[in-house]
């Protein structure tokens, strides 16, 4: 049973990360880059305002300068990133084959945990299921963003994320696995709590990027999420299947 699901989830995680990484490339990469030269050029901007406060403080011919402060930084490239080209494409097909992977696993034993067979149709719906709790529940309150967006502390978005896709899983399982009046309610409520919570809201502030290639960004990206969960439920219930039947030819040979 774990090796079928491995493998299932192997060829699963694959199939939705070459079927992503290409939509990846074609729809929101372009907007990256995009996003990157007007991040560039607000702080090439930025540098050049504080250039005359920087001279003005400068230390005198001699005078050591003062501990802490190191007017040189401009803060481009303070994060590694890996070069343009192939490099970048190679990184964002290897993390989302990682990321196909994980899910797919984490699709298959809930589904086996529900004591639900592992067909096409039924690994489709718990696919949707999944892009409900992980990418489109959040996306209601933090929607994906591009470089140079104003944006909450990391670790305070990190914590609502997971919360609101954690509710929201366990929200859709009591409506749509249980079934009852109870649960249904109880589920609804789970759904709704996050965003009554609210989302971590980004400090105050003109963002350098442009808001109609943020909104553009943030639809391709749930669009791509979409096909993501499909493609992983699609192909987990036909891997299942297609290693199942394998398995099983031996057995009676």
């Amino acid at each position: 049973m774990i090796i079928r699901l491995l493998s299932a989830a192997l060829v699963a995680g694959f199939l939705a990360a070459v079927v992503a990484t290409g939509l990846q490339l074609a729809l929101t990469s372009p907007l990256i880059i995009a996003a990157e030269r007007y991040e560039t050029h607000a702080a090439l901007d930025a540098d050049e305002i504080r250039l005359p406060i920087v001279l003005a403080h400068a230390p005198a011919q001699g005078q050591a300068p003062a501990q802490g402060h190191d007017h040189g930084n401009t803060g481009l490239g303070a994060e590694w990133q890996p070069g343009p080209g192939l490099p970048r494409m190679a990184f964002t097909g290897l993390a989302t084959l990682i990321g196909g992977v994980g899910y797919a696993l984490l699709l298959g034993a809930v589904m086996l945990a529900c004591g639900r067979a592992p067909t096409p149709e039924r690994a489709l719906a718990f696919g949707l299921a999944g892009f409900a709790a992980v990418a489109l529940a959040p996306a209601i309150g933090l929607p994906p963003e591009l470089p140079g967006s104003e944006a909450a502390p990391l670790a305070t978005r990190q914590a609502w994320w997971l919360m609101t896709a954690a509710a929201t899983a366990m929200g859709l399982y009591l409506i749509l696995i249980r079934r009852a009046a109870v649960t249904i309610l109880g589920g609804l409520v789970l759904i709704v709590a996050p965003h009554l919570a609210g989302a971590p809201v980004p400090p105050e502030g003109n963002s350098a990027v442009p808001a109609i290639l943020a909104a553009q960004f943030a639809a391709r990206s749930l669009g791509i999420a979409f096909v993501f969960w499909a493609v992983i439920g699609l192909a987990f219930g036909w891997a299942w299947q297609v290693f199942g039947r394998a398995a099983a030819v031996p057995a009676h040979a």
